[in-house]
């Protein structure tokens, strides 16, 4: 048997959850453990003005199903620069930026690996501590060799700055940083700007290349250029760098994987050359991209009147997160919930990081139906005006009853 040796792998945590949960009858039950948006009723949503486009495109017998060209449809990776990057950028106004449509905000990022390792000869990549878990397998299966820079106290729930710097100048010249643009997955807690310019410095200075992964790009302030700072101050700070960008969570295009990478050069001298080794990249991947996806995205980011309506629809999911963060946080403390939950309305975006610890999450799982991640990141997209009490009420008990585990 060619298979005979495969062992059963580990089940990927999140669509295990989501699995658990759909098969769990119990009426109470809460999901807070995936990364994509709900309505107040806790449904999926599509955008009013998604729906829109793909009316429009629907009637439109001018659309067929050919082939995209390699790097993706031209008009949706001119698009995602620009609301990268704003429309005043002098980096795409010199012509030093690329852009290639991915498989999401995941095949960007393997994308943007792939080309550093085999054309500027990337071997080290970091990741914070913690991350996102695919980032490492993503840059593992890539071949690099994988570290980590300290990002979170635990303790005070915070931005450990001064140990993310140090961490930063102990890396070795050359090395990949896998920075979060914007709404780090999972803490929710960014750099300020006077941080970010302090990486920025010590990158520099050690000669590191930065790939930014901005996944939630409208998601933490409802504001996309505000959304975008970080990106945009390091290309003003003129350096080379790869950035993920992903639609699936501003569009809610989840299962149509739209992404793009952007890879931001020094001038236009080797913007050919690398988009000739870029498309060389895909064809061996995945041959060409899909185009609906890309269709919508660049149909919205084309007409003012729909991109206005695309952002009124990306705030509203903005808003709503940033209500039900401070609802969580008023129902804990007037439960006297023990310890400080300050931290629920100081992060931003989908997640919360809570500070729930392995026990006590998998207490809120078996006891109340309430599907999160085991090292206590919950979706707050998840939580709503109907379950918000019940949510608070069973981490009030877990943090009174279930003792820390002495192993974390």
């Amino acid at each position: 048997m060619a298979f005979s040796s495969v062992k059963l792998a580990p089940p990927i945590e999140v669509f295990a959850l989501v699995s658990a949960f759909n098969a769990d009858n119990h009426p109470d039950k809460v999901n807070v453990s995936v990364g994509a948006y709900r309505t107040e009723e806790a449904k999926p949503w599509v955008l009013p003005v998604v729906r829109k486009v793909e009316a429009s495109m629907a009637s439109d017998q001018a659309l067929n199903k050919e082939y995209l060209p390699v790097a993706g449809l031209g008009a949706f990776t001119e698009a995602s620069v620009r609301i990268l990057l704003g429309e005043d950028s002098t980096a795409i106004q010199e012509q030093r930026v690329l852009g290639i449509q991915a498989l999401g905000g995941t095949g960007a990022l393997r994308l943007g690996a792939d080309l550093l390792h085999q054309e500027a000869n990337k071997r080290i990549a970091y990741v914070s501590s913690p991350t996102w878990g695919n980032h490492i397998g993503i840059f593992e299966k890539a071949g690099y060799e994988v570290r980590k820079y300290n990002y979170w106290n635990a303790e005070k729930r915070i931005l450990d700055i001064e140990s993310f710097k140090k961490s930063l100048l102990e890396a070795p010249e050359g090395a990949v940083v896998v920075l979060h643009a914007i709404a780090h997955n999972p803490t929710g807690i960014d750099p300020s700007q006077e941080q970010w310019m302090e990486i920025a410095a010590i990158m520099k200075e050690r000669h590191l290349y930065p790939f930014m992964d901005i996944a939630y790009q409208g998601f933490a302030s409802g504001d996309l250029d505000a959304d975008a700072w970080a990106v945009r101050y390091f290309v003003n700070q003129r350096f080379e760098m790869c950035v993920a960008q992903s639609f699936s969570k501003n569009f809610g295009l989840y299962n149509e994987r739209v992404g793009c990478l952007a890879v931001i050069l020094p001038d236009n001298s080797l913007l050919s050359a690398l988009k000739s080794q870029m498309e060389l990249i895909v064809r061996k991947m995945f041959s060409n991209p899909p185009s609906h996806g890309a269709r919508i995205v660049s149909a919205v980011l084309s007409n003012p009147a729909l991109t206005t309506e695309w952002k009124e629809n990306v705030k509203v999911m903005a808003d709503r997160i940033k209500l039900m963060r401070q609802k969580l946080y008023e129902k804990l403390r007037s439960l006297g919930t023990p310890g400080t939950w300050e931290h629920i309305v100081q992060q931003i975006g989908m997640f919360s990081f809570t500070g729930l610890n392995v026990r006590q999450c998998e207490f809120l799982t078996k006891e109340y139906h309430i599907y999160l991640m085991k090292n206590g990141r919950i979706s707050m997209a998840g939580v709503t005006l109907k379950n918000v009490d019940y949510l608070a009420t069973a981490i009030h008990e877990a943090v009174t009853t279930v003792a820390d585990d002495p192993k974390l």
